[in-house]
């Protein structure tokens, strides 16, 4: 299992004897931060005890001005990482959310290699990319195109900040530092994916691309067929779907658009590998979609 959880993923507050006994040690907890005063320090929720985690101490990079404050100031209301420094004369925790991203970052960039799997948190969604955390807020990025197969206009149409994820490392942008991550690997090829549906099914799916000879529908994030239109639909609609037929060998599927739904339909992500290690990955024999880690 990775040493270092992403924030919010088995999380617990220590108690106050838990505290006291790690002070000094390097240990990390996770605490739920409630208020970021008027300083920029963190207060966290420890349940007996109080703590709190100076400006400085919130976030790598914040003491040398290469981080913006919107890292300390977006915590409240989530968890933490956190190790202790000490306590103050009136009892209070003194925390660093930046030492136990520093021991973390160490451990990523030196013990993880391109194809190793991994658990994240998406932490924001932006059009080229999404961003993730890692491990004890270690921030890294996975590009739209290695989000999944299928073609994304933004990457929220896939992730919400919070959502708990799987992702493959793909490399360590050397001059930054910032590990880069890829998804499409984890979410099956393309027999995977077409062995979920069978012809004369109705499902749901989006509208990824309209083109003038019919539209391209996404049954998965890592699934899409070309559909004949008999309705008025718009790209990343939710629609119904009636498979016409799976055409295996020429990895293809022929659909109908029923209708265009007025209800939102959650994106799902189906993961077929969720730890491990890959070496190799091809969406199928003689597709351009091959990764090699």
């Amino acid at each position: 299992m990775q040493p270092y959880s992403p924030e919010g993923v088995h999380a617990a507050p220590p108690t106050a004897e838990e505290l006291r006994r790690a002070v000094g040690t390097g240990e990390i907890f996770q605490a739920q931060c409630l208020k970021c005063d008027e300083f920029h320090n963190l207060h966290l929720d420890l349940k007996d005890a109080q703590g709190i985690i100076p400006r400085e101490e919130a976030a790598m990079g914040i003491r040398e001005g290469k981080t913006k404050e919107i890292a300390v100031l977006s915590r409240v209301g989530k968890w933490v990482s956190f190790q202790v420094l000490g306590f103050d004369s009136r009892g209070t925790a003194i925390l660093s959310r930046r030492a136990a991203q520093a021991e973390a970052k160490s451990y990523f960039l030196n013990a993880l290699r391109p194809g190793d799997i991994i658990p994240a948190v998406v932490q924001n969604t932006a059009p080229f990319g999404v961003f993730c955390d890692i491990g004890c807020g270690c921030t890294a990025l996975m590009r739209i195109e290695r989000c999944c197969i299928s073609r994304l206009t933004t990457t929220a149409e896939l992730f919400h900040p919070g959502q708990q994820i799987f992702a493959a490392v793909l490399g360590v942008d050397d001059a930054e530092g910032l590990i880069n991550l890829t998804g499409r690997e984890l979410l099956g090829t393309w027999e995977e994916n077409a062995d979920l549906f069978r012809p004369a099914q109705t499902v749901t799916g989006f509208v990824r691309s309209i083109m003038s000879y019919g539209v391209f529908v996404e049954l998965t994030p890592n699934l899409s067929g070309l559909a004949e239109l008999s309705v008025p639909v718009a790209i990343n609609d939710p629609v119904s779907i009636y498979i016409r037929s799976i055409q295996h060998d020429k990895h293809k599927l022929k659909l109908t658009v029923l209708e265009k739904l007025n209800e939102p339909i959650p994106p799902q992500l189906n993961y077929f590998q969720t730890s491990g290690h890959l070496e190799q990955w091809e969406y199928y024999a003689g597709s351009p979609a091959v990764t090699n880690f």
